[in-house]
């Protein structure tokens, strides 16, 4: 049996000091090590003064285009580039519009196969009643996928541009959010309180009937996005950011924009391959009806709302 050690003796074997280590409570070189404070490093003013003019010297060579061959040669040769560019993208135009058949001719593919395949046969191959929709969400679907994406793409560049990184900027927008507007408008606040549940429930309503009438994700995605401005001047960010804050809209765009690529990846790889898909289409007129069109819908409308709240932001406080 073991004999139990002092706490005093305990404390001074290699294991303790270990254990304490480990835990973080002590650092073993604490009050161990020979340290000396650093002083503030001053730069002779005369190397400071010589390597000011040096480097004033270095940019009248490099800028000067009057004396600097290789800036005068670059130059030269980018404009006569430039002008043969344009030269050859006008003649290529001009052959491309030359080659076009005539506007308006009843001959043209555009008047006999596209538009009658749309209006024939987009109710049997979508489901869906509005032919429009049919068309940019299931015919040209890969399409409206790259303008959700260019959306997003927006939203992050203008993000970076307008963004207030500094912590000072960020309290000066905070500061400074509501100085051109009324605060605490009863008015305002009144009308939002009234007019803000009916514009996101018609929002709603113009997603999820798209493919039954006139609407869809891009527009009932504006809707929606009307309303969140609207609640934001009403009431500010400190209630509107209780629901909807950055990271809200990050893990909605991320989702809504994977969603709809994982969707579309099986109706283009079935499609390309003839293969049946296992997806109904479900009975026309119905709201569970027309295929994926009602999901891709919703992730369209998504990513609109989430762009336009977020370009609303970013151009009036910057640091979201």
């Amino acid at each position: 049996m073991s004999r139990k050690v002092p706490q005093e003796k305990y404390e001074k074997t290699f294991s303790y000091k270990f254990k304490r280590w480990l835990e973080g409570y002590k650092d073993p070189f604490l009050d161990t090590l020979e340290m000396k404070s650093q002083k503030a490093f001053h730069e002779d003013e005369e190397i400071t003064r010589l390597h000011d003019e040096d480097k004033e010297q270095h940019l009248r060579q490099l800028y000067d285009i009057e004396h600097n061959a290789e800036v005068r040669i670059f130059a030269g040769i980018y404009k006569v580039f430039s002008v043969l560019f344009c030269i050859f993208l006008v003649m290529m135009l001009l052959i491309a519009v030359s080659a076009l058949p005539p506007f308006g001719e009843a001959g043209n593919p555009v008047n006999n196969e596209v538009s009658e395949r749309y209006i024939e046969n987009g109710l049997q191959e979508t489901g869906a009643v509005n032919i429009v929709t049919g068309m940019i969400l299931d015919y040209r679907a890969f399409d409206t996928l790259g303008e959700s994406h260019v959306l997003f793409i927006a939203t992050c560049t203008v993000l970076i541009l307008l963004r207030a990184d500094t912590k000072r900027d960020q309290e000066y927008g905070e500061a400074n959010d509501r100085s051109h507007e009324p605060k605490n408008d009863v008015i305002l606040q009144t009308a939002a309180r009234i007019l803000v549940p009916p514009i996101f429930i018609f929002g709603i309503y113009v997603i999820l009937a798209g493919h039954l009438g006139p609407g869809g994700g891009f527009s009932g995605g504006a809707v929606i996005g009307a309303g969140l401005i609207l609640y934001l001047n009403a009431f500010g960010f400190a209630k509107t950011e209780k629901f909807f804050t950055a990271k809200t809209y990050r893990r909605m765009s991320f989702g809504a924009l994977a969603c709809y690529s994982i969707a579309k990846s099986y109706s283009f790889y079935t499609g390309a391959n003839h293969i049946e898909s296992i997806i109904p289409l479900g009975n026309p007129g119905a709201i569970l009806s027309s295929g994926l069109i009602l999901l891709l819908n919703i992730c369209v409308g998504i990513v609109v709302a989430g762009t336009m709240y977020t370009f609303y932001v970013m151009f009036r406080k910057g640091g979201y």
